[in-house]
């Protein structure tokens, strides 16, 4: 029996020695793909931002944290926007502070105060001593939302923080905490309880030893927010923070639960303070005694409308009787706080204000877009066009060509956004606003990229006709929900409710409250038909908010299916994952239905995203997360048996970094791409083992994922769209691109589109045009690396070496490279000085075919085939597109002959002018011969041209018009026109008629006096 075992043990182990290469091949350096980039499509539009800063005494610098997207300043007053956390840190930002008394010291807390449905949390304190350059992480993230951070205005050592703490769960690191060694370590110096918070904290300008702080009871769940208890105080200190008095109480503040609360000191008398309260009696109070005392001098509901969303106040820095209160609007009071009148930055939904403590003109305000600055006291502010930070829920694309992103921007409208172009940059001329509203999810008809489903809070589910513009609501039951909890729904549609189309019949639209529906006709009529797939937690379906201010749009309307797919393979059978952990499977096209639920899936985990496989009918993934009940765990699960087993697949995976999606690759199978709170990740082995996938990717939560013709786009919170433009390169990994000493990828077949990719502040970064070649070079080469590109007849069409070819020289590094080739054959040759009116040089695109790429590395060679493809938004011909190419060819070469022979007159007029500055005698023989040649020139180029508008005064000549016809006939992908190639003979005629005159002068002339082989040959050197 031993000598049985035995055999059968070394039998299992040579056969799993036998299985580790292929293990170990399941995870890649990713120095083998990172010149694989993450590119920003954008758009530039701000997302939420609660906290801003500006400097004193630099008049253009200001700084805001986005809520979601890291740090961000700007030195040109707002006119444009620079992330300066990048390469450090990033996530949601609660608070930033400028040092008064050295403008180079910040200190940034992490996470957001404004904790809505889709808060983030934040990663701790951080600090510059540079003014951003580079920053130092000061620990401390288990805070995850810091509301405030005060610094001492003489002594930057000292720094004091509001601490809310953990909003999911109790937690003991909460309250005011304070350095005195510049944030190496942190005391905490007031504590209420471990739900309760500090929200609020503001040091007097006049004596920093006195300050003020209010802590917030407040709590998230996947169903409700609470704001308000016992917990929620107002404190006052007057020795630097040590010790802390309550002065919640004090006469004139109200009776009952008190909620959030903020206050104020004025800096021209300490003793004025203002407070806004949340409470049943809540308002504007003031106290003229330093908080002894306190009157209620404004109860205004616009001041106070769902409090725990704003809840600010700011004393003006000139006037004792001027204060401000963020709200919808950001609302002033100049008479002590009795009257106020509303004003609205270019963004509503207002957040924080810094005021310039010497001149209250200039300001800078945070919102729901962002960060706006005013050098006007607010009656005028800089744009949020500038900034990409939107927040995106989810992202699909279309069929048009080129393709459209899809998404819904929280506090913002739906959006529809080009994924490249022709041009430089993605703007807002490539973006329109699409169906739905900030919340919802959005499907474009199979059949017409212009008609979209988008949805919002409330139900709400939109038809819009792009083309006509008509719109059209199609709810599935619109009874209007707004201001009740969910627990009278007859269907319970999650601000966020699932609309997706059937792979399989694209007249099968489908969408889901607690039921799943669906339609044939466009909306007109729904058919549900499944049962109630949630636990239908009774007890957690009333209404959210309070114990103070309810707060009902949705956000939190709990057991319903927050996640739903059908299999591409497989008609009819269809997935839905609850918010509150349930996973159902139908195969009969929702006749009948069965619980597959994980039993290794906490109860109450939210399915966040679902995935059916790509290559197994009966497969799934999903991701789940349960962050709202204080569990940060990553949860991602597999099946390929309708759910009978699962797997959790999250080896690789930070234990505190959450799943909200996960993707599978329809081209390769087994790679999976994972976003979670803090990033991407990738598995190249179905999930086995994951490993990063940020590369240049931004730290920032991860919304949503998809993949388009080998593109994967991600959707962010706080950084909107990123786009991968080639995937081709993953699914290319192997042993042998480490093992060999340089490896080529197969290019992905390219489009023969024009663009340019160029880093910009203020629009998208675009795709290049061409064809994008990845190589990897496992040491230094010796000598040279090589490219070059063929055509199918293996003729040479562009090279491009290390050495140099015609002043272009190819760059490279040991490692991930990356070369981008615009299709064009080298352009025609030109000349010193040279200036042309609307007369390019380039050569022409090559035209759709199988072309060759090979990779010479010190003589060692590899090659790649690849397809350059049509532009299909042209419907010429291969035929036309050829005509195009030969006749574009004929004009290069035509240029070239010409300005060879413009280059080699000026190099025979300056060796003619030297035989007569050297032998007077020789003027009146060779004269006649300059005159001829320097005539013939004029004729072929304007020789009077000295600037780039000199053409309009001096007429150009025959090399513009000819190069001319670039333009005319090498714009879009036609066959030239008639009057085109008219042209061309005509102008081509001109050419030849001067350079037959050339050539005659030259032989019976020039060669008579010079060495006319040899200066051909010396220019031929050069």
């Amino acid at each position: 029996m031993n000598r049985i075992l035995h055999v059968f043990c070394a039998a299992f182990l040579l056969f799993t020695l036998s299985l580790l290469p292929e293990v170990q091949a399941q995870t890649y350096d990713e120095k083998l793909y990172d010149a694989v980039q993450w590119r920003l499509v954008g758009p530039h539009r701000g997302g939420r931002s609660a906290a801003v800063a500006g400097v004193k005494g630099e008049r253009n610098t200001f700084y805001f944290g986005a809520t979601g997207g890291g740090v961000w300043k700007t030195t040109d007053g707002g006119i444009t926007w620079g992330n300066i956390s990048d390469g450090f840190f990033g996530g949601s930002i609660g608070a930033v502070t400028v040092a008064d008394s050295d403008p180079n010291i910040i200190f940034v807390g992490g996470g957001e105060k404004t904790v809505r449905g889709n808060v983030s949390y934040g990663y701790g304190f951080w600090k510059s001593t540079d003014a951003g350059k580079t920053w130092e992480h000061l620990g401390m993230e288990e805070t995850r939302f810091i509301s405030r951070i005060r610094i001492h205005p003489t002594n930057p050592d000292i720094v004091y923080a509001a601490v809310l703490g953990d909003i999911f769960k109790p937690t003991q690191m909460r309250g005011v905490y304070k350095s005195i060694d510049g944030g190496e370590t942190w005391d905490r110096k007031l504590f209420v309880n471990d739900q309760s918070g500090a929200v609020d904290l503001i040091l007097d300008p006049n004596n920093p030893e006195v300050m003020y702080a209010t802590t917030w009871q407040v709590k998230r769940t996947p169903y409700s927010l609470e704001s308000g208890g016992p917990g929620s105080k107002m404190f006052k200190s007057i020795d630097g923070g040590e010790n802390w008095t309550e002065i919640s109480r004090n006469p004139g503040l109200p009776a009952g639960t008190l909620g959030i609360m903020g206050i104020t000191v004025s800096p021209l008398n300490s003793n004025r303070l203002w407070a806004i309260v949340e409470n049943l009696d809540g308002g504007v109070f003031r106290s003229d005694d330093a908080g002894a005392t306190w009157e209620k001098t404004n109860d205004d509901r616009n001041l106070r409308q769902r409090a725990w969303y704003y809840t600010r106040i700011y004393a003006d820095t000139q006037d004792e009787n001027t204060v401000y209160v963020m709200n919808v609007n950001y609302h002033k009071s100049t008479d002590g706080g009795k009257t106020f009148k509303g004003a609205a930055a270019p963004h509503g939904d207002h957040h924080d204000l810094w005021i310039d403590p010497s001149d209250n003109q200039r300001m800078i305000i945070a919102d729901d877009g962002g960060a706006q600055v005013s050098f006007d006291g607010g009656a005028s502010w800089s744009t949020y066009m500038n900034q990409p930070t939107a927040q995106f829920y989810r992202v699909t694309t279309d069929d048009h060509f080129p393709y459209r992103i899809y998404g819904a921007q929280q506090d913002n409208s739906t959006m529809r956004i080009a994924h490249r172009n022709d041009g430089y940059g993605i703007t807002e001329d490539d973006w329109q606003v699409s169906a739905g509203s900030e919340s919802g999810w959005l499907a474009v008809d199979p059949t017409d990229n212009d008609i979209v489903y988008g949805g919002n809070y409330g139900g709400l589910l939109q038809y819009l006709n792009h083309k006509t513009g008509a719109r059209r609501n199609v709810n599935v039951y619109p009874d209007n929900p707004m201001g009740h909890g969910a627990e009278g729904m007859k269907y319970r549609f999650q601000w966020n409710f699932p609309i997706f189309f059937s792979p399989h019949d694209p007249k099968v639209l489908y969408t889901t409250s607690n039921h799943f529906h669906r339609s044939t006709n466009g909306g007109q009529s729904w058919d549900t038909f499944s049962p109630d797939l949630t636990r239908n937690a009774k007890e957690k379906l009333g209404p959210s908010g309070g114990p103070i201010t309810k707060d009902n749009t949705s956000v939190e309307y709990y057991s319903t299916i927050f996640a739903a797919a059908e299999s591409p393979l497989k008609k009819g059978v269809l997935w839905a994952g609850s918010d509150d952990g349930l996973v159902h499977v139908s195969k009969d096209n929702g006749a009948t239905w069965e619980n597959v639920t994980p039993a290794s899936l906490p109860e109450w985990t939210q399915v966040n995203s679902m995935e059916a496989h790509p290559f197994e009918e009966g497969g799934l993934y999903f991701a789940a997360t349960a962050y709202k009940n204080g569990d940060y765990a990553p949860y991602l699960f597999k099946t390929t048996d309708y759910g009978k087993t699962w797997t959790k697949i999250v080896n690789g995976i930070d234990s505190q970094h959450f799943t909200r999606v996960v993707r599978a690759d329809p081209m390769k199978k087994g790679i999976l791409y994972a976003g979670t709170e803090t990033g991407m990740y990738i598995s190249f082995n179905d999930g086995g083992v994951w490993q990063s996938f940020q590369l240049n990717l931004p730290i920032v939560p991860i919304t949503d994922l998809t993949i388009k013709e080998n593109n994967l786009i991600a959707a962010t919170q706080g950084r909107s769209f990123w786009i991968i433009d080639d995937l081709t390169v993953l699914h290319q990994l192997s042993g042998e691109v480490s093992s060999k000493p340089f490896y080529l990828f197969q290019p992905q077949d390219s489009y023969t589109l024009d663009g340019v990719r160029r880093e910009s502040k203020t629009a998208g970064t675009n795709r290049p045009g061409g064809v994008l070649v990845y190589y990897q070079l496992n040491q230094e080469p010796k000598e040279e690396v090589r490219l070059e590109f063929y055509d199918n007849n293996r003729n040479l069409i562009r090279e491009f070496s290390s050495k140099g070819i015609a002043g272009d020289t190819l760059k490279y590094k040991v490692g991930s490279n990356e070369f981008n080739w615009n299709l064009r054959i080298p352009d025609a040759k030109g000349f010193e000085g040279m200036i042309m009116w609307s007369g390019p040089l380039r050569g022409p695109k090559v035209v759709p075919g199988d072309y060759t790429v090979l990779l010479m590395v010190d003589g060692q060679v590899q090659e790649q085939g690849f397809k350059v493809l049509p532009d299909p938004r042209y419907p010429s011909t291969q035929e036309d597109r050829q005509a195009q190419f030969d006749f574009l060819l004929q004009v290069r070469d035509k240029l070239t002959e010409t300005h060879e022979t413009i280059i080699l007159i000026r190099k025979y007029r300056d060796e003619l002018n030297a035989l007569v500055e050297n032998n007077p005698r020789q003027k009146r023989r060779i004269d006649p011969i300059i005159k001829t040649i320097s005539d013939i020139e004029k004729e072929l180029y304007q020789t009077q041209n000295r600037s780039g508008q000199d053409p309009l005064n001096y007429p150009i000549r025959l090399n513009n018009k000819l190069a001319h016809l670039n333009v005319i006939a090498g714009t879009g992908e036609w066959r030239p026109t008639d009057g085109a190639e008219e042209v061309r003979v005509e102008i081509t005629r001109q050419i030849d008629a001067q350079l037959t005159k050339f050539r005659e002068v030259e032989r019976t002339s020039i060669a008579n006096v010079l060495n006319v082989e040899e200066l051909k040959a010396e220019l031929k050197m050069k």
